[in-house]
């Protein structure tokens, strides 16, 4: 264990030193604070994971809906892997379903420009608000009927 293991300097030794302090009982000699900073980090990066699948997601189902002419197996791949992935978010992670709705209402508008810009139709195509329940994005073998308004 190299006591001079620097959290700035070499993270991967600085993780290594720390572990070991843990496991041999010298908590007194860990560096806490930096260790309560990652952990934290930690949480937000799972977060911000899942909005983003989130948004993988949304943009796929809206480009499923309103165009079908395109569909492809490359989207129901891509719908399944972001489904899937989302399970094990939440799998891991399970406090972090209550925070899904609000993820859904901040992504929604970044999902209907990248859903406009990969399609070609404009952005007020799409519905105003998501049109789909979570329950039914996250369900294996849900896709929305195609149609335009």
């Amino acid at each position: 264990m190299t006591p001079e293991a620097d959290y700035d300097q070499d993270f991967c030794a600085w993780i290594a030193r720390n572990v070991a302090l843990l496991r041999a009982g010298r908590v007194s000699e860990v560096d806490a604070e930096n260790i309560a900073e990652e952990l934290e980090s930690m949480g937000k990066r799972d977060l911000r994971q899942l909005r983003s699948r989130l948004q993988v997601l949304t943009m796929h189902l809206l480009k499923w809906q309103f165009q079908p002419e395109l569909q492809s197996k490359s989207w129901l791949a891509t719908i399944d892997h972001q489904r899937d992935e989302i399970e094990a978010l939440l799998l891991d992670s399970p406090s972090l379903r209550p925070s899904l709705g609000a993820a859904l209402a901040m992504i929604y508008p970044k999902a209907v420009r990248d859903a406009s810009r990969e399609s070609g139709l404009p952005e007020m195509a799409f519905p105003d608000t998501c049109p789909y329940r979570l329950d039914e994005m996250l369900a294996p073998g849900f896709l929305p009927e195609s149609g335009r308004r």
